[in-house]
């Protein structure tokens, strides 16, 4: 019934008319998984398929390609950054600062957190009874074997400090991969090269719950001299629970939505689930030599993606309860090491972002396996680098990495697919 020599316009079109929209919306197409990039009597040449052969279509409204908006400077690689404060971004540097920049790219607050390279952030959702307005609740992982909960202030008033380290969050004895907040805002995970897993409140303590290691002679004189008051210091705080399963460092652990489980994975070749409040693993997905770099919850919420040096993202099924070895439902190949996965705050329900060490970023629908809907390299005035980190939402991929940031508009929208013979 339709015409071999069609393509995505002509079929386009079609849609278009069938649905009798008020304005004309481009479309894309899926055939068995593939999105359609020639005709269809070229596509069924190449796969062999007879031309007077049914086929099934399915349409969703179509990606237009990204564009780059700005250039965020920085002197060090950023490993995290963060879209998610309204008409803000947020980046941690390898340099041990957190840096807030507004829309305009102008440079807001600098704010020194850690010794070494941070990590990771997260912006605590809470409603930070006490706090004065525009002011946010902070956490951050790094390498000198910590985390922080610190309270920024994004006020103009000069008579608020821009920042207070609140909390300090100690358990781990190696570099710290990630950290993460539940939707409530209630709690945290950390993850570690240690192999640990913490789970953490945000509540902080009136005094602290680990021990200060004593300095040595001088040089505790020299820090109770210089030292601040009790009641300005970061009190230190110890973990709810520790969960302890993986056998290689952890590269990534995150809530369910539900906030009763967790999943986790590692260089271990494993993807974890977790009871967050007994500390129990209740299943293991175990990948043959697979470590994985970073891991996403799906937008359904019944599979994660996880990065691996293999240079591939691989969706698994996170439903079923017994430990396996698990094939993944879907595949995704990169040409560098994948590093990074983004899932849209809000829209589409089917697409998602990875960052690879090839400076590529590139956008995907779990529907098509078989190549990324659209693609884009950053920092090419500089010559590349590797991509480090990666956030999506409000219409705006957030990319860090070697180059410093850069941001580009990516829009989420996704019109339900609906299937057509």
């Amino acid at each position: 019934m339709i015409p071999a020599s069609w393509k995505r316009y002509q079929l386009s079109q079609l849609v278009n008319k069938a649905l009798s929209l008020p304005k004309p919306i481009p479309f894309d197409f899926l055939v068995r998984g593939e999105i359609l990039r020639t005709t269809l009597g070229e596509w069924c040449a190449e796969k062999g398929i007879g031309e007077e052969e049914t086929l099934e279509i399915e349409y969703f409204e179509s990606i237009m390609p990204p564009q780059r908006m700005s250039s965020l400077p920085h002197e060090d690689w950023v490993s995290s950054v963060s879209s998610r404060l309204s008409s803000h971004f947020l980046t941690a540097s390898y340099d041990g600062q957190l840096r807030v920049f507004d829309y305009s790219q102008k440079l807001l607050r600098t704010v020194p957190l850690h010794d070494a390279p941070t990590t990771s952030l997260a912006i605590i959702p809470s409603d930070l009874a006490g706090f004065a307005e525009n002011t946010h609740l902070i956490a951050s992982a790094s390498h000198d074997l910590t985390a922080h909960l610190t309270k920024l202030s994004l006020s103009d008033s000069s008579d608020l400090p821009s920042h207070q380290i609140l909390a300090s969050l100690h358990l781990h004895t190696a570099p710290l991969s990630s950290i993460s907040a539940n939707t409530s805002g209630k709690h945290l995970l950390t993850a570690s090269w240690d192999g640990l897993i913490g789970l953490w409140d945000t509540l902080v303590p009136s005094s602290d719950e680990v021990p200060l290691e004593e300095p040595q002679g001088g040089e505790r004189k020299k820090r109770r001299k210089l030292g601040d008051s009790e009641n300005s210091k970061p009190k230190r705080k110890a973990p709810l629970n520790v969960l302890k399963s993986h056998t290689a460092r952890v590269s990534r652990a995150l809530f369910a939505p539900s906030g009763n489980q967790a999943y986790s994975t590692g260089f271990d070749s494993t993807i974890r689930t977790w009871d967050v409040e007994n500390g129990v693993c209740l299943s293991t997905i175990t990948a043959s030599a697979k470590p994985f770099l970073d891991l996403a919850l799906t937008p359904s919420g019944t599979s994660v993606l996880a990065a691996s040096t293999d240079r591939t993202v691989s969706q698994y099924d996170i439903r079923a309860p017994e430990s396996a070895a698990t094939p993944s439902s879907a595949t995704f190949m990169h040409s560098g090491t994948p590093s990074c996965i983004a899932v849209p705050a809000s829209g589409s329900e089917h697409q998602f972002m990875t960052g690879a060490y090839d400076g590529v970023v590139r956008l995907w629908d779990l529907r098509s396996t078989k190549g990324a809907v659209t693609s884009f390299k950053v920092w090419e005035a500089k010559g590349g680098g590797k991509v480090l980190s990666l956030d999506w939402g409000n219409g705006v991929a957030v990319i860090g990495g070697e180059g410093g940031v850069e941001v580009w508009k990516a829009n989420q929208g996704d019109r339900s697919v609906v299937s057509s013979n």
